[in-house]
């Protein structure tokens, strides 16, 4: 019987490791306000993020640097915040109004 309970508790410690190695993916949509072309991250003004982040203007890494490219100060995007433990980033990156202006920063 405790070689029963001890396997038991192995396997759902085993899972929980698992779950807690798995990404959490959420959509976002807000507007671009300041760029760091070394760093490869924009703050981005958002609103409400599920149930990961109240809205907010906070700075986030943007993966790969072909989505980083798409975006100018200014734009209204919609993307995808990728959240692992405290990492998190942004992706899949769909800009949905362009900047006013061509010359914007970036």
């Amino acid at each position: 019987m405790p070689r029963t309970i001890c396997v038991l508790l192995l396997a759902l410690a085993l899972a929980a490791c698992g779950a807690r190695d798995q990404a959490k993916r959420y959509p976002i949509e807000g507007d671009v306000k300041a760029l760091d072309a070394n760093a490869k991250t924009a703050t981005i003004a958002a609103g409400q993020i599920a149930d990961w982040m109240a809205p907010m203007t906070m700075e986030y890494k943007v993966k790969p640097d072909s989505e980083f490219e798409k975006l100018h100060v200014g734009d209204h995007i919609q993307a995808t915040v990728v959240v692992n433990d405290l990492a998190y980033y942004v992706t899949d990156v769909k800009v949905t109004a362009k900047s006013n202006s061509a010359d914007q920063p970036r």
